[in-house]
């Protein structure tokens, strides 16, 4: 049961959760998160779970470009030239968690929760998965203007959807 966040979140993503940190500890496997828009909140549940932490490695809080590039290594061009939202920068963002933890499977999230420029697209978020020895897994999502709340909850669930398909190859 997910302890300070249950009250925030639908049943539906609680049980997400544990069904993939089960599915991890089942496989013996360590789940590594690196985030930006969600501001660390996938890395909050995954570790709210009782009973399964010694499952989860660490969480890396992206935010800013400056960040993305020093904490997970993307060359400043990558996300200079493609954009911190996109399928590039999050692909690159999952390589570059894994590459820098002791973990076995990677999900970054990047992605617009809330309005910003006029050439944001409010609600596009960019997913990437990686597993040592497996191609990197990408979603793209369009949850629209559903406010910063909405996105970053339908991103943790879009998020867990992704680790579950990663903890199945």
């Amino acid at each position: 049961m997910a302890e300070a966040l249950e009250p925030a979140l639908p049943d539906r993503i609680i049980r997400k959760a544990e069904t993939v940190l089960d599915l991890a500890h089942s496989r013996k496997l360590m789940l590594v998160t690196a985030e930006s828009c969600t501001g660390g909140l996938l890395a909050s549940l995954l570790t709210d779970v009782s009973g399964r932490g010694h499952v989860f490695e660490r969480g890396i809080v992206a935010y800013s470009d400056d960040a993305k590039c020093d904490l997970l290594a993307i060359e400043r061009d990558v996300v200079d030239g493609c954009g911190a939202v996109s399928r590039e920068v999050a692909e690159a963002m999952a390589r570059g968690a894994l590459a820098r933890s002791r973990g076995d499977i990677a999900l970054a999230i990047t992605g617009f929760a809330g309005p910003g420029t006029p050439e944001d697209e409010e609600g596009l978020v960019h997913f990437a998965c990686a597993r040592h020895g497996f191609a990197v897994l990408h979603r793209e999502a369009h949850f629209g203007a559903i406010g910063r709340a909405g996105v970053r909850r339908a991103s943790l669930e879009a998020a867990l959807e992704l680790i579950e398909e990663a903890l199945n190859l």
